[in-house]
């Protein structure tokens, strides 16, 4: 007989971090074609700093559970699902619900994690390696030898990006501020102080030419910067709008207003490309396309951290009750790495 609890943590409205609640609860059932999984690990994103804000573009209505991924051993299975499942571990992106001591998903949707790795480990690389991995290889289709500038190189996703793109034989530019420099320098990064510097001119001493591609998780006015600091044939591929985090008013008219931008640059007759990059796109239309990118990317993620070409780091670990806790952390800006709940 299972005597498993559900413990999960539920954001209510447009709190600060004290205000998520703890609800206690039955261990779901696992419906057809579906699975439960007992989390092990699963990350505080800058996608839960917004959605507390009420600031993420398309997160539902309050009160909802948060948590974009995670990681655990899959604990019981549906109908129509492999019984020999069970017991795997497992990562799966999920948007909401992962901060969640039990998760129910889509069996289609779980890629399996390698035999040695961590599950804080692996959970730093869902999210972050997935988009990371995309928008390198799928979007910017980087090459060896060309240079490319990372904003935020020093994040969750950026510090990612960085170490793949070493490794694919990219110079990398990264900006970050002044006391993470020393840690980019030791990845091969040259670092580009967002906080002290005139990034674009600096860029722009770098490398004269322009850069091949640029990677912009902030939005706001600086993407014409972006933008401009493009080489003849090169990529910016924006994946978010940080810059609003704190604003107030619509969470919906900055991005229109980025996408719009986007849409109007890749009309113009010019030798250079923009894209917005959505970790979900093509999901609803193409759901098992999807699926099989996603479980391939994710797998290509994982063989990159065995190899050595990437590592991650860990902030720290919390207790899932602790996520108030979590979330301050990874919103003062005082840590470096991936802010983990854990059971």
């Amino acid at each position: 007989m299972n005597t498993e609890e559900l413990v999960e943590v539920v954001l209510p409205g447009r709190v600060e971090p004290d205000g998520l609640q703890i609800r206690h609860g039955t261990v779901p059932a696992a419906g057809p074609g579906r699975v439960v999984i007992r989390m092990e690990a699963t990350g505080v994103s800058f996608a839960e700093q917004q959605m507390r804000r009420g600031r993420y573009y398309d997160q539902p209505p309050f009160p909802f559970v948060p948590g974009y991924d995670l990681v655990g051993t899959v604990l019981a299975v549906g109908a129509g699902v492999a019984p020999d499942l069970v017991g795997a571990r497992v990562a799966a992106l999920v948007k909401v619900g992962g901060w969640a001591s039990h998760v129910v998903v889509d069996a289609a949707d779980v890629v399996p994690v390698p035999d040695g790795v961590g599950a804080a480990e692996a959970e730093a690389l869902v999210v972050n390696g997935i988009t990371a991995w995309q928008m390198l290889h799928r979007k910017a289709r980087v090459r060896a030898g060309q240079t490319i500038l990372v904003h935020g190189a020093s994040g969750g996703v950026g510090s990612v990006l960085v170490q793949l793109a070493r490794a694919a034989g990219v110079t990398v530019i990264g900006t970050a501020s002044a006391r993470h420099h020393a840690a980019l320098r030791d990845q091969d990064v040259v670092p580009v102080d967002y906080r002290a510097d005139d990034v674009a001119a600096r860029v722009r001493e770098l490398a004269p030419g322009g850069v091949d591609a640029v990677f912009d998780h902030v939005g706001g006015p600086g993407i014409v910067d972006s933008w401009r600091l493009l080489a003849p044939g090169g990529t910016l591929v924006s994946y978010g709008t940080a810059s609003t985090r704190d604003d107030r008013g619509s969470k919906r008219w900055p991005v229109l207003k980025l996408l719009a931008r986007i849409w109007l640059w890749q009309t113009l007759p010019n030798r250079r490309r923009a894209y917005f990059f959505n970790v979900w796109a093509g999901r609803a239309l193409a759901a098992n396309r999807f699926r099989a990118r996603l479980r391939s990317d994710l797998a290509q993620v994982f063989a990159a951290l065995q190899r050595g070409d990437i590592t991650v780091r860990i902030a720290a670990r919390l207790p899932l009750e602790r996520a108030a806790d979590a979330l301050r952390l990874a919103e003062s800006g005082t840590v470096a790495g991936k802010v983990v709940l854990v059971p």
